[in-house]
């Protein structure tokens, strides 16, 4: 797939069919993740990768944003402890959060590439998110990105560019 017709042709997805996704694409998934830009090489990201039935079905209860039964979930976490100490301040609050949303486009764009659909979510309850990925201390979810065949693929919006964009500054 060209690099613009995914970008162009990319949706949020809520609705999947029961075809399950494979290790291998979803290897793939974290791989696109990794090759993401990171502050500094930092690379604090962490990702859970959630394809259990009963471990899906206790995450749709804390996250309302959450729609449709998808097969896969990616928790897109990072490691906040050591985000602060490589980038102080700056490294917790910024960087991480940064470096993790970029990762989620990677695999939104992955994703498509491969014919599914995702939705990135983030409404849902971080605390009750932390103790069903069971994450290490200081390790915080950021983002959960669905993931799974779709079973229906949206109108694409409209983008506009009038009273957004500007050269210089704005006018």
């Amino acid at each position: 797939m060209e690099l613009w017709d995914a970008i162009r042709g990319r949706r949020s997805v809520r609705a999947y069919t029961n075809a399950p996704v494979g290790r291998e694409t979803l290897d793939r998934l974290i791989e696109a993740a990794l090759w993401a830009p990171t502050g500094g090489n930092a690379q604090t990201w962490r990702f859970i990768v959630v394809t259990e039935p009963a471990r899906l079905a206790r995450l749709r209860v804390v996250s309302p944003g959450l729609l449709g039964d998808p097969p896969a979930v990616i928790a897109v976490c990072a490691d906040l402890h050591e985000a602060r100490r490589l980038g102080s301040t700056l490294g917790e609050t910024f960087l991480a959060p940064t470096d993790a949303a970029m990762a989620a486009e990677n695999v939104l764009l992955a994703a498509w590439a491969e014919g599914l659909g995702t939705c990135v979510i983030a409404s849902f309850h971080r605390a009750a998110a932390k103790r069903l990925l069971e994450l290490h201390n200081g390790v915080e979810p950021l983002l959960l990105v669905s993931v799974g065949h779709p079973a229906v693929v949206p109108e694409p919006p409209i983008r506009r560019r009038s009273n957004v964009v500007f050269y210089e500054v704005q006018g």
